[in-house]
């Protein structure tokens, strides 16, 4: 079996509240593992142990740790795509973007296993998909303001824009949560400067 044939879809459907709320414990309790651990350091048997469950109750909900990391990575896809849609029709767009990163950015330092998860995210097959998804989804949200703002935008341009923008920040904010808080501060202002910059050349075109 290649990496690429890792089947991470859940074995079980959570209907009822107690299977709902069994299959949210193993992934709080796995998030703590691998934000302690790292993925790579965790093994499905401390993930059942964690869970207070047997190993065979585990693989009853998941098939293997990649179908847990990949069922964290996409809550944690779809908690940003939320707060995409929620900031972005009620602010301008530089506030929009400048508040979204400071969101995001405290995201990615606090939700547990958030680094663990993404930052090797090439490496990980099961989650190159769901990273493409929440890009290109990302992407047409932004795209849709700047036809809103800024109708005069070749769609080429507006849409490679609204590719870059997400794509470019959404890597530097990545690194800035593996360092030091003091270092990811001011790696997350250049990122506003940069950005700031990028849609101020886009508005001047416009016009």
């Amino acid at each position: 079996m290649t990496d690429e044939s890792i089947d991470v879809t859940p074995r079980r459907k959570p209907v009822q509240a107690r299977s709902r709320e069994r299959v949210d414990a193993i992934l709080r309790h796995a998030a703590a593992i691998f934000h302690e651990n790292g993925v790579d350091g965790t093994s499905m048997s401390a993930i059942a142990r964690q869970s207070d469950m047997s190993l065979a109750s585990l693989y009853r909900y998941f098939p293997n740790k990649a179908a847990i990391v990949h069922a964290i990575a996409e809550g944690h896809v779809e908690k940003m795509e939320r707060a995409l849609r929620e900031k972005l029709p009620q602010l301008g767009l530089d506030e929009a973007i400048e508040v979204l990163i400071e969101q995001f950015y405290t995201f990615y330092r606090t939700e547990p296993a958030y680094s663990a998860i993404w930052s090797g995210v090439e490496a990980m097959p099961e989650l190159r998909d769901l990273d493409l998804r929440e890009l290109y989804n990302n992407a047409s949200d932004l795209d849709a303001r700047l036809q809103q703002e800024y109708p005069d935008l070749p769609d080429d341009r507006r849409w490679n824009a609204s590719l870059l923008l997400p794509r470019a920040a959404g890597s530097i904010l990545r690194l800035a949560a593996t360092l030091p808080d003091q270092q990811g501060r001011q790696l997350v202002g250049e990122l506003k400067v940069m950005t700031q910059a990028y849609v101020a050349e886009l508005i001047r075109q416009e016009r």
